[in-house]
This record gives C-alpha cells, structure tokens and sequence, in this order.
C-alpha cells in the first residue's frame, strides 16, 4: 500500500521534480553566482521538496478521513513553510538582506503551531472537516506582504529596463496566484503551489543567466559590453555622463582580503542604484569604476543625482569620487 501512494505522490509532482533537478544541475555548471548565493537556492529547491511532500500526505490523510491530529500538524507546517520559502527567496535574490527579514515568517509559524491545539488560526473537527480560526486569513496576509516586498526590491535593485521589469512581473504574478488561486480553486490549489513556485524561480533564474552577457556579475549593475552597446545607441539622446570611482578599494583587498572588497563594492552599488531616476541607468566598467549613462535628463537632474549619491554613499563607510559632464541637447 505504501509504495501505491509512493507511485502516486511521484504522478502528481513528476513536473516539480524535474523542474527542481534541472535547477540544482543549472546551479552547478553555471559559475556566476557565489557560492553563498548558490546554497540559498540548493537550501530552496530541498524546501520546496519537501514542502510537496508535506501537502501530499496532508490531502491524503484528508482525503483517507484518518489520522485527524497528524493532518492538523502538516497544515501548521504548510501554512509556516510558504512565507518562509518566498522570504528566503527575497534573502537570496535581493542582495544585503539582514536576518531579522524571517522574523514575521517565524511570527506566523509560532501562531500556526499555537493553532494545533487552539485553532486560533484553523482547525479540522472530529469529521475531518477543515474550518479557519479567528486568524484564518493571517497566512495570505503574512505571503502577500512577502510577495509584494521582494517585487519591490527586485524592481529597486533594478536598473529599471523593459527587459528587467519582464520576469520580475513574471515572478510577481507567480506568487500573486498564491493569494488569488485558493479562493477560485480551493485548497487543491495548493496541490500545485510548490510547481508554480519552482517553475517561476526557474525561470526567473534562467533570465538571469541569459542577461549574464549584460549584467555585472557581482553588484547587478549593467556591465562594459553594454555601456558600450547603449551609448551607441540614441547617442543624440544622453545628456550626461557620471563618472564615479570607488575609493581606496585596492587597500581593502590588500589588507582586509578580496572577498571584503566585493562587499564594498556591492555596498556602493547599491547606493548607486538607489540613487537612479527615470532615464538614468548604471553601469560597472572597471573594477571600482562606474557609469551613469542620463538620457534627456536636465542639468538640475544630474546634479539631484550626484546629490543622492553622495548622501547614500556617506551613510557607507566607504567613499567614491564623482564627477559628471553634461551636453545641452544630447551628445
């Protein structure tokens, strides 16, 4: 009988299994990515296995009638491992996340096993029925502001290209059908939710090693190929240049280590992307060199921009020099 449900278990998620085995095999020919990035994703792709195999068994034991307390503990852990997989996801894909971003997921886990013996968030009686607590929608809640604060990340630490914002929607929309979805389909909804959260991270990531020929590796700035790529593009367009080198970054790789230089350098880009504007796009040419390529920007724009520059960076312990030229009308 155990090796029936086993057949049937690999039947449902077949397409989620192959998915997850041809990312782990992507993650481990492609070397674009540290190695720290890297096992956030190994760490995901294990989640959302086992995550599958969770739902499994708790709609098997629903639909088996038996078992009512054991079901009651898979749903706590159900309900626990999505806002912690998609804040995991935000840790790994938007650079410089601290800790205490778990710290609403863990929030929720804490209710969900409270619920086991309270229902405060739900419950399933003695007919094995499932019914919500007081709590009942704090799940949806606690995802959408998880789903709603990555997308806003992604498209921050963006630089703010057409071509960027398409699977950013695309991986939006995934976790958006997890809000939308259950109340269309019901619960076997959830029977596909860890296939739609693998599909859309696949190929999330697959864009990514595509735009690898464009994207600097380590900060997500646009890279040299690109700036030159673009500038030749719409010449008649660009109306400034900002140039911006990093200080003293040779020191900090010669006395602190090269991996503390990548931080810095991550660290300042990040400043530089949150200081872009409309028009304003951001690329790495050098090691501690950088471009800001502003397109039919006024001299005021550029100047704001510089400004915010200088203000990120200052909360940084790091330093840069900038300097800009600027062309009435286009170059």
């Amino acid at each position: 009988m155990g090796f029936e449900y086993l057949k049937e278990y690999f039947l449902q998620n077949w397409g989620l299994i192959l998915v997850l085995i041809a990312f782990a095999i992507m993650l481990h020919v492609t070397i674009f990515l540290d190695k720290k990035a890297v096992r956030r994703l190994y760490i995901l792709i294990v989640g959302v296995f086992l995550l599958s195999i969770v739902v499994y068994i708790e709609f098997l034991l629903a639909d088996i009638g038996k078992y009512r307390y054991i079901r009651i503990v898979l749903m706590a852990v159900r309900y626990s491992a999505t806002p912690l997989i998609i804040s995991q996801i935000i840790f790994t894909l938007v650079k410089k996340q601290q800790w205490y971003l778990f710290i609403p997921a863990i929030v929720l886990a804490a209710l969900n096993a409270v619920s086991v013996f309270t229902g405060i968030v739900f419950t399933v009686d003695k007919d094995n029925n499932f019914s919500r607590g007081p709590l009942g929608f704090l799940p949806f809640v606690f995802v959408g502001f998880y789903s709603v604060f990555l997308i806003y990340m992604l498209i921050k630490r963006s630089n703010k290209r057409y071509m960027e914002m398409i699977p950013i929607i695309f991986l939006g929309g995934a976790l958006g059908s997890g809000l939308v979805m259950p109340f269309i389909f019901g619960s076997k909804y959830s029977q596909i939710f860890c296939t739609t959260i693998a599909i859309a991270l696949f190929a999330y990531y697959v864009f990514s090693v595509l735009q690898l020929t464009k994207m600097d590796a380590l900060t997500g700035l646009l890279n040299r190929q690109a700036y030159y790529a673009d500038v030749s593009r719409n010449a008649i367009d660009i109306t400034a240049l900002v140039s911006i080198d990093m200080n003293g970054l040779k020191t900090i790789n010669d006395t602190q280590g090269h991996v503390a230089g990548d931080d810095a350098i991550v660290t300042i880009s990040i400043c530089f992307i949150n200081s872009l504007r409309r028009r304003q796009s951001c690329y790495r040419v050098g090691g501690d060199e950088f471009i800001i390529v502003c397109r039919k920007n006024s001299e005021s724009d550029v100047a704001d921009l510089v400004d915010r520059i200088h203000r990120y960076v200052g909360e940084t312990k790091y330093s840069c020099s900038v300097g800009y030229s600027f062309a009435q009308g286009g170059s």
